[in-house]
């Protein structure tokens, strides 16, 4: 524990706590020693970085939950309703490969904060594997992964107003149970507008 503790940047006395509060998994115990391992380091320097985020230790706590006793989170990922994207589930290996050493313990909070990542057990959930793709390959052609979660959350600022702009336009003309229907057509005039927008910055 002490070496867990000086290795991670905090008191043995945060560490206990931590434990009591269940942010961070019991040690895998031989007769009467308690061992700890890189597991549990790397969730510490996570709770670290949602600490500095303004996280909450409860919201904090609702995740580490989530992760070790198997909790579906889709409702933490807002997976509940209806969705054309397709989640994906990775090992942490699997996901430090997709980012080449840039999934860091401020990556992964910045990545938790806009709700792509969650856990289901022992697995990492990202939420949309066309996001994970286009991501991953941004980062493969130079871009800081910090630099792609900024843009992302700008992006879905502005995403939002565009599908409160849509979902009101549908819904003043047409039925709500319509609005899945309807849904590709709002799609498609994103993606038209969004080509030419394209073709005018080149330009």
């Amino acid at each position: 524990m002490d070496e867990l503790a000086r290795l991670a940047g905090i008191t043995v006395r945060t560490l206990r706590f931590y434990r009591e509060r269940g942010l961070i998994p019991p040690p895998r115990r031989e007769g009467r020693i308690a061992w700890y391992d890189d597991h549990h380091l790397a969730r510490l320097r996570t709770i670290a970085a949602l600490l500095e985020r303004g996280h909450t230790l409860s919201g904090i706590a609702e995740l580490a939950e989530a992760f070790d006793h198997g909790r579906d989170v889709g409702d933490l990922l807002g997976l509940g309703a209806p969705t054309e994207e397709i989640p994906v589930r990775l090992t942490p290996e699997e996901l430090a490969d997709h980012f080449a050493g840039q999934a860091t313990p401020e990556n992964l909070a910045a990545a938790m904060d806009l709700g792509y990542l969650g856990t289901d057990g022992e697995e990492i959930v990202h939420i949309s594997r066309r996001l994970l793709d286009v991501s991953s390959t941004l980062v493969r052609e130079g871009i800081p992964l910090a630099d792609v979660l900024a843009a992302a959350k700008r992006v879905r600022e502005h995403a939002d107003a565009l599908a409160d702009l849509f979902a009101g336009l549908i819904l003043s003309h047409a039925p709500a149970d319509r609005l899945h229907r309807l849904r590709p057509l709002a799609r498609s005039v994103v993606e038209a507008e969004l080509s030419l927008a394209l073709d005018r910055r080149l330009r």
